[in-house]
Parts: C-alpha cells; sequence; structure tokens
C-alpha cells in the first residue's frame, strides 16, 4: 500500500513536471535599442524578441519586422511567440521589430520615405542592421534563415527587399501591400524579373483593401511558380486582418520538422 502510494506521487511529480516544462517560454523582449545609420544619415532605434533558452551556440532563424512598434503593441506578437514555440509549432526564432519612426520624436514617422523601394533603406538592413544583429545574437547569417515582414507600406517594402535584397532575405512576407497602383507596379517588375530564390506570404482582406491588385499578384506569383502562401479574410485595411493571420506567418516560415 505504502509502495502504491509513493508510485502514485512521484507519477503526479512527473506529469506536472512534464505540463509546467512544457508551457513555459517565455521569451525575452529587449527595451529599444539605438543604432546609427551611415545609409540613412540619421539614428534608428529597434527591439529584440529572443526565445526562452537561446544559448550563444544556437543559430537561430531570425524575423525582421517593419513598423515593429506596431506589431508589439497591436499585434501582440511576442505573446503569440512564446505560445508557439512552447506549443511546438514552431521552432525558436528571433525577432528584430524595426521601428519606423524617429527615435528622438515618437510623433515623426518615416515610413512614407523607408518603404518606398528606398535603396538607402535596404542599405541600413543589409549592411548595417543584419550584421549589427548576427554579431550581437545567436543567428544564422545564412539567407535561407531570414524573412522580412510588413503591413501596407511595409509590406510594399518586403516585396521590394525581395527585388533589391533577395542576397539577404529569402522569405518575404507581405500583410495587405501598400495600395492597387503601387502592388500593381510591383508585379510588373516581378513579370520582368527571372525567378528569384524566395518564398512568399502575402495576405489581402476583401474590405476596402486592395482585393483585386493582391490577387492578380497572387496570380503571378502562381505562374513564376513560386513556394506562395497566399490568404484572403474577410475583414478590412485594419489589424482584425493583420492579428489573425500571424500565427499563418509564423508557420509558413518556421514550422516544426
Amino acid at each position: 500500500m505504502r509502495g502504491d502510494n509513493l508510485g502514485m506521487r512521484l507519477f503526479i511529480f512527473l506529469v506536472l513536471v512534464g505540463v509546467f516544462s512544457s508551457v513555459s517560454a517565455d521569451g525575452k523582449l529587449s527595451s529599444d535599442i539605438r543604432i546609427s545609420s551611415d545609409s540613412l544619415g540619421y539614428d534608428l532605434q529597434y527591439r529584440v524578441y529572443a526565445p526562452e533558452g537561446m544559448r550563444k551556440n544556437s543559430e537561430l532563424p531570425a524575423l525582421y519586422i517593419t513598423d515593429g512598434q506596431w506589431y508589439i503593441s497591436r499585434g501582440e506578437l511576442p505573446a503569440l511567440l512564446d505560445r508557439e514555440i512552447a506549443a511546438g509549432n514552431i521552432e525558436p526564432v528571433l525577432v528584430v521589430f524595426v521601428d519606423s519612426r524617429n527615435p528622438d520624436n515618437l510623433q515623426q514617422n518615416r515610413r512614407n520615405q523607408q518603404f518606398f523601394c528606398n535603396p538607402r533603406y535596404v542599405d541600413f538592413f543589409t549592411e548595417e542592421l543584419l550584421p549589427t544583429i548576427d554579431k550581437e545574437y545567436a543567428t544564422s547569417a545564412v539567407r535561407d534563415d531570414r524573412v522580412i515582414l510588413g503591413l501596407s507600406f511595409g509590406g510594399r517594402n518586403s516585396a521590394c527587399f525581395g527585388l533589391m535584397a533577395h542576397d539577404s532575405f529569402a522569405g518575404i512576407a507581405m500583410q495587405s501591400p501598400a495600395n492597387s497602383e503601387m502592388v500593381d507596379e510591383l508585379r510588373f517588375q516581378y513579370m520582368a524579373q527571372e525567378k528569384l530564390p524566395l518564398k512568399f506570404f502575402m495576405s489581402v482582406g476583401t474590405v476596402n483593401d486592395n482585393t483585386q491588385a493582391g490577387r492578380q499578384f497572387m496570380e503571378t506569383l502562381k505562374f513564376q511558380e513560386y513556394d506562395l502562401t497566399y490568404r484572403e479574410v474577410n475583414e478590412g485595411h485594419d489589424w482584425d486582418n493583420w492579428g489573425p493571420l500571424l500565427d499563418d506567418v509564423l508557420y509558413t516560415f518556421f514550422p516544426t520538422e
């Protein structure tokens, strides 16, 4: 009888250990980190999400996000990352939330200058930000392990990076990219370009979003036989559209094997 009780207590202990170890995966979100850009001629700031238990000798994939401040405050992406990593749905990933605002005046948003296929913004990423992250964190320096994500004008920026920075990024994620005219322009640019070594995620809403242009861009990418995940949702050009699709972005690029 005593042995049975001891065995039961041991079983309960092991179950509890398993439960708590499986649900605890709180990553660390840094405070704002300032970086001075020679390419742009001004300072920027960013925050970094590092998954729990990251080791110095890790070679983590990295997700870079423009308008990063919104993906933290509105998209609540750090909490989603914790949940999906803990559940084993995605592999641990380092995430760099790049703030589009002037760090000395947060009312000044520079996205309209940065996100329009701006070669200086591309140079900031490829020549300044990426080397800094790879030096400071245990990330993979292989292009196949890097993804760029953005919404609206930031989605256009992601497509621009596909054309201009594919030596540094293999994953291109676009949520409601820009407006119809800009998406058409991007579509023509990709049509004129031989297939690049890229993987895509693209989503659009069906309510006051650039739905038709997004569908045409999607068809162009499919015709060129790109690896593409495409989503349409019955929402508008807002976080009711973008937020619920963030797990799809993560599943597309960072699924567990």
